[in-house]
């Protein structure tokens, strides 16, 4: 079976409960699926009322030894008590397999929604990442890839290319656009800058916040510049943005040293990020889970606010570049 034809029907709550009774844990309630897409995750209770939830990852995605050296990371992060949820080791592991699937199983973590307006919880992230980057440093990843053009651009091009979603009276403009697009975003990518350990999608639904932040969700773990988890907790107009920026930097500079040349990776970034969610909606749709979710990606609407987000890209590849003063 291939990843593109692979579909999660056989993962039936009998499926769960065995493969968690392998490792010798009860599930007492019913399953409640989370908010999960590339993988499926359930909270549940065990007989002691315990709660927890349970990661079953997509097959074909990553590998076992990628896999666990994420779960390494978070731990390494643990052990310097920084707030991340890291899988329990049990039996002496945290990556197990029943049947075909690869499981691991987390302590459920509650927490409300981290406020990205708040300048006291930003400057409070910006610490944590910080450290986080900090353990990052320290070592490299040997099985987890880079974040670069090839997947993000090139690679994703291509499965759009291949795809039948833009619709015909748009292909030419669309993809002339995404050309430029990534032109643009080759000539502003360089590699001053030192490849890190990073969470990889520290977007702020990835932040639960319990008297303090909380990083979940360490699945895109990879290996970067350090701005890759800091531009997508910034919004609003360029005024609103450098705000945030000084923020967070102001925390983060704490604890780790930031190159500020990264700046100009921020819209590139932002650049791949587009055009590799696309990319991935496309890849991914033969999964009944997505059609039913993202309903609008099939629809020409959405691929005429594509030609004109690829358009207002452009503009922003083109203005000048976030800058504080060091």
């Amino acid at each position: 079976m291939t990843q593109s034809s692979f579909h999660f029907d056989s993962l039936t709550p009998d499926l769960l409960w065995f493969a968690l009774e392998s490792i010798g844990i009860r599930a007492e309630s019913g399953f409640l699926a989370l908010n999960s897409y590339e993988n499926r995750v359930y909270q549940f209770t065990d007989e002691e009322n315990r709660r927890f939830v349970t990661k079953f990852y997509r097959p074909q995605r990553w590998s076992r030894e990628q896999i666990i050296e994420e779960h390494t990371f978070t731990q390494e992060l643990a052990d310097q008590e920084i707030p991340v949820v890291s899988p329990l080791s049990i039996n002496g592991q945290t990556l197990h397999q029943y049947e075909h699937f690869l499981f691991a199983v987390f302590p459920s973590m509650g927490g409300r929604q981290f406020e990205v307006d708040n300048f006291d919880h930003l400057e409070w992230v910006g610490r944590y990442l910080g450290r986080i980057h900090q353990v990052g440093m320290s070592k490299p990843f040997s099985h987890r890839p880079t974040v670069g053009l090839q997947e993000y651009l090139y690679d994703a091009r291509s499965i759009l290319q291949s795809s039948e979603f833009i619709p015909p009276h748009l292909e030419n403009s669309f993809f002339n656009d995404l050309n430029l697009l990534i032109q643009r975003i080759e000539s502003n990518w360089n590699s001053d800058w030192q490849p890190i350990r990073l969470h990889g999608d520290c977007h702020p639904g990835n932040i639960l916040w319990r008297d303090e932040p909380i990083f979940v969700d360490f699945d895109d773990s990879r290996t970067g510049p350090a701005i890759q988890d800091l531009w997508m907790l910034l919004s609003g107009e360029r005024h609103e943005k450098l705000a945030q920026l000084d923020v967070l930097l102001e925390g983060y500079q704490e604890f780790c040293n930031f190159n500020h040349s990264e700046l100009k990776l921020i819209e590139p970034l932002r650049g791949l990020r587009m055009v590799h969610y696309m990319s991935w909606l496309a890849k991914r749709w033969h999964d009944p889970a997505f059609p039913a979710a993202f309903p609008w990606f099939n629809d020409p609407k959405y691929w005429e606010g594509q030609v004109l987000a690829i358009k207002e890209q452009l503009a922003a590849l083109n203005e000048p570049t976030l800058t504080l003063i060091p």
